[in-house]
């Protein structure tokens, strides 16, 4: 009895009962005092234990917690918890008393399963004997339990807004009785439980709401601090920390921000915490047929499941076991292997924009399912993280701002003299001029276009490109009156291409130029450029008078250095797949910038530039 459990010592009842002689007030006023008050005492306490579980728990851990209270409560054998999954229309195994969840299956079905008849009746369900009960199907599960009744339970997490859907579950208990009788008090109990969950559950939707404020505040702060900080905002750095932050919602592993090109062909990855521990480097791009979660998730491919290993939402796609899931390809299996990776969550955040960007997290934890809610912190975060890369390229290109800005302004003042002096004479050397002008006023322009990354990669000559900004380094060197650096310019090779916007070729080579020419000594010294091929590489080399200690040396190499210029180049470079490398020694420090070479390209084998004029007698 229900009753004896929970007051096993109820004191001189059977002499009450004895002396009992029909005055029924007498004994009702004794079974009051010493039966009701003290049970209903136990129970209320009981239930304040349930109110007073941490919200701040995950959502799995919070129904587990909640069904091993009710089979302690009611002296069961154990208890298990299913929700209701929407989009696979099945029912979510999750979290059990004592912990089974590597033995029970993932999924059952809503029809013809006791589960399914709570849920449809939203009314608790009782069975004798599970052996004789037809929607009990898996009878070994009952000889293995050694548990031969059961109470079905249903329970909701409650909906906050009108447009948010309500979440439905059911709580199996497990008695080990066979032919069991339950009482009435028994159900009135586990139901009176179920309902406190439910008031624990709108605790934890609270807590969430409270936590999305949290992290977006942090995430403010954040960029509003490194936007302030010398070096300038830099994304990869509040990327880190964020996600570092992120442990009470999910247990990262790995962390990207991947993004998607123009022409929807190749999958780019913009940001990773650790930095470069994903199947890519940073930087570098893969095809997109390589990821089929990023295909579903912009409608351009059709998902093959349903599957017990993945849920598939529009706000959303859940890899629940990385060993079974349908959607990885073999190479991504062997990265999560090597990686320990149980789960990864895609989480689109800007699927209507020209490059649609994706969080993805992958976790140790085999999760099965992430809380809407949950969803909405990180979609949030996603969110501000896009707007912070935004600053960041508006800071880049703000700071690449001054190299045209100088050019535009000194071979404006050499036309103006040349005009001033004879036009006719000097008409050739104007006409040149005008061309640098214009070809730097252009690039004004496309440096206010990279804050939204547009234009398309195209064959880009390399020495042409290097040339082309050494020229205008010579226009700066002379607007700071450096009159004792002595430039050197060759050997080169002019079967060199790059597959790139020419804008980020001409940023790396403007930063690396200003930064060569700063560095060389105030008594004066060399600033060289020279091309050449290695193996499959173009490599261009930028050489200068001057040494660097070797912390700083350091810091380049891994792309950390405070400059913003040098920052910029590192992160171009690595988003070019290309290499960088820098060597001080000698009295020299040498910066060389390595690409995958295209000189064997039609294009190529044509002599045209790009823009399809000939390479010969073109003008710089």
């Amino acid at each position: 009895m229900l009753i004896k459990r929970f007051l096993p010592k109820i004191h001189h009842l059977d002499v009450a009962l004895k002396n009992w002689q029909g005055d029924t007030e007498s004994l009702l006023e004794w079974l009051e005092y010493h039966v009701i008050a003290p049970f209903v005492n136990q129970l209320i306490q009981e239930m304040e234990k349930i109110l007073h579980i941490d919200p701040g728990q995950k959502e799995e851990d919070i129904l587990q917690s909640v069904t091993g209270m009710m089979v302690q409560m009611l002296g069961a054998q154990s208890g298990s918890v299913r929700i209701f999954d929407p989009y696979t229309e099945q029912l979510l195994s999750y979290g059990s008393f004592p912990s089974e969840e590597n033995v029970r299956e993932r999924y059952v079905p809503v029809e013809g399963t006791i589960a399914g008849e709570v849920l449809r009746t939203r009314k608790p369900y009782v069975v004798e004997d599970l052996l004789e009960e037809e929607k009990f199907h898996n009878k070994e599960i009952a000889l293995r339990r050694n548990a031969f009744s059961l109470m079905a339970i249903p329970f909701e997490i409650p909906k906050f807004y009108q447009e948010e859907r309500e979440t439905f579950g059911v709580i199996q208990i497990y008695f080990r009785e066979r032919g069991r009788k339950f009482t009435d008090l028994e159900v009135v109990i586990a139901n009176l439980i179920a309902k406190r969950l439910s008031f624990v559950m709108a605790q934890r939707k609270i807590y969430l709401l409270r936590k999305a404020q949290e992290k977006s505040k942090l995430v403010s702060d954040m960029i509003i601090k490194a936007a302030g900080a010398r070096g300038g905002l830099k994304i990869k750095e509040i990327f880190q920390e964020i996600v570092s932050k992120l442990g009470d919602i999910v247990e990262v592993q790995v962390s990207v921000l991947l993004s998607v090109n123009e022409s929807m062909q190749n999958v780019i990855v913009e940001l990773s915490s650790p930095d470069g521990s994903w199947i890519v480097p940073t930087g570098a791009s893969y095809p997109i047929e390589d990821d089929n979660a990023v295909q579903i998730l912009l409608n351009l491919r059709v998902y093959d499941g349903p599957s017990t290993s993945e849920t598939i939402t529009p706000w959303y796609i859940l890899i629940a076991d990385t060993t079974k899931s349908n959607l990885l390809s073999e190479r991504w299996r062997e990265f999560a292997r090597k990686n320990n990776i149980h789960s990864i969550l895609y989480i689109p955040v800007n699927l209507d924009s020209v490059s649609p960007h994706f969080l993805v997290f992958a976790t140790k934890e085999k999760r099965i399912r992430y809380s809407d809610d949950e969803i909405q912190i990180l979609i949030h975060i996603g969110s501000e993280l896009l707007k912070a890369q935004k600053m960041e390229r508006l800071d880049d290109a703000l700071h690449d701002f001054k190299n045209p800005a100088i050019a535009i302004a000194g071979f404006a003042r050499r036309v103006k003299k040349l005009v001033e002096k004879d036009i006719v004479s000097n008409k050739e050397q104007i006409l040149k001029y005008a061309d640098v002008l214009m070809n730097e006023t252009q690039r004004l322009q496309e440096l206010a276009l990279s804050i939204y990354q547009v234009g398309k990669e195209e064959l880009v000559d390399l020495t042409e490109v290097l040339r082309r900004r050494f020229e205008i380094n010579k226009e700066a060197i002379r607007q700071q009156l450096r009159q004792n650096i002595d430039l050197k310019e060759g050997p080169f090779d002019n079967t060199l291409f790059v597959l790139c916007h020419t804008m980020n070729l001409e940023r790396i080579f403007d930063n690396a130029l200003n930064n060569a020419t700063k560095a060389i000594p105030l008594k004066g010294g060399v600033l060289a450029i020279s091309t050449y091929s290695e193996g499959e590489w173009a490599c261009a080399e930028i050489r200068n008078t001057g040494t660097m200690p070797p912390d700083e040396l350091m810091s380049l190499k891994t792309g950390s250095g405070s400059g913003r210029g040098l920052y910029i180049t590192y992160r171009i470079v690595k988003m070019m797949n290309g290499r960088m490398e820098v060597r001080s020694e000698g009295g020299y420090t040498l910066f060389k910038f390595m690409f995958p070479n295209h000189g064997d390209n039609q294009k190529r084998s044509k002599n045209l530039l790009p823009d399809g004029n000939p390479l010969k007698g073109k003008e710089v």
